[in-house]
C-alpha cells in the first residue's frame, strides 16, 4: 500500500521540454529527414513534417530539457523545492544528477505524473544523448519490475484500466487542490521559451506542477495537503 511508503524518500519530480531548435530553418538537413520519417504515420496527409515541428518537444530524440524541478518533503510537513534550469541542457542535467550523490538520495524513489511514460524515459535518454550515464534511480535494466523505485500517480489513478488518461489538471480538480494551471499550460512552454525567452515563467510553471504533483499524492493517502518552501 502507498500508506507504507516513507514519504520522506520521495522525490517528486516533473520536467518542461522544447524542440531542439526554435524554429524549422534552424534544423540540419539530415535531422528535417529523420524527423519526417520519425512522423510520418503520426501526421495527417495535409500536415507537413516542417508544421508538426511543434511536436518535437514531447520526443526525446528531438527535443531537450529546459527545468527539472524536483521537491521532498520534510519533517514539519512542508515540500522543499529546487529546480534545475539551463538553456544548457548538459550543464542542467550534470547539475541535477549530481544530487544522486547524496546519502538521501541513495535508495530515493521517483514520483511523477505519467512519469513512466515520459519523465524517467525522457530524463535518462538525454542523459546518454549528453554523453553521461543517467542516475541509477534512471536505470532500469536488469530489474525486476518490484525493484524499480518509481511511482506514478496516473498509474495509481488506473487501478489496472490501461485505456485511460488523467491529466494533473483534472486530478487536481477533483481532489480539491488549487490548479497549477493558473498562468501557463503545457502547451504554451515552446513559444514562451523561444519567443517570449521568458525561462523564469517556465520554471515557476514546473514549480506548481510538482506542489501539485505531491498533493495528488498525499489525497490518494487521505492526508492533508502540504505546503511548499524554498
Amino acid at each position: 500500500m502507498i500508506q507504507n511508503i516513507p514519504i520522506e524518500k520521495i522525490l517528486f519530480l516533473d520536467i518542461e521540454t522544447v524542440p531542439q531548435h526554435g524554429n524549422w530553418n534552424e534544423i540540419p538537413n539530415t535531422e528535417q529527414t529523420l524527423w519526417d520519417k520519425k512522423t510520418r504515420y503520426q501526421r495527417k496527409d495535409e500536415i507537413s513534417a516542417e508544421d508538426f515541428y511543434d511536436r518535437a518537444g514531447i520526443m526525446a530524440e528531438f527535443g531537450k530539457i529546459i527545468c527539472i524541478t524536483i521537491g521532498m518533503v520534510e519533517k514539519n510537513d512542508t515540500l522543499k523545492i529546487k529546480s534545475f534550469a539551463n538553456d544548457n541542457e548538459k550543464i542542467l542535467l550534470e547539475e541535477f544528477g549530481e544530487i544522486f550523490n547524496s546519502m538521501r538520495l541513495r535508495d530515493v524513489i521517483l514520483c511523477a505524473h505519467n512519469g513512466k511514460e515520459f519523465d524517467f524515459p525522457w530524463i535518462a535518454r538525454r542523459f546518454l544523448i549528453n554523453g553521461m550515464q543517467p542516475p541509477s534511480p534512471f536505470q532500469l535494466f536488469g530489474k525486476k519490475p518490484w525493484e524499480i523505485p518509481h511511482i506514478d500517480t496516473m498509474e495509481l489513478w488506473k487501478f489496472g484500466d490501461y485505456k485511460s488518461f488523467v491529466s494533473l489538471e483534472l486530478l487536481a480538480h477533483v481532489f480539491g487542490i488549487p490548479t497549477p494551471k493558473d498562468d501557463i499550460d503545457g502547451s504554451m512552454v515552446s513559444s514562451i521559451y523561444y519567443i517570449e525567452k521568458d525561462l523564469q515563467r517556465i520554471v515557476d510553471y514546473c514549480e506548481k506542477d510538482v506542489l501539485t504533483l505531491a498533493n495528488i499524492f498525499r489525497r490518494m493517502r487521505q492526508e492533508d495537503l502540504l505546503k511548499r518552501y524554498s
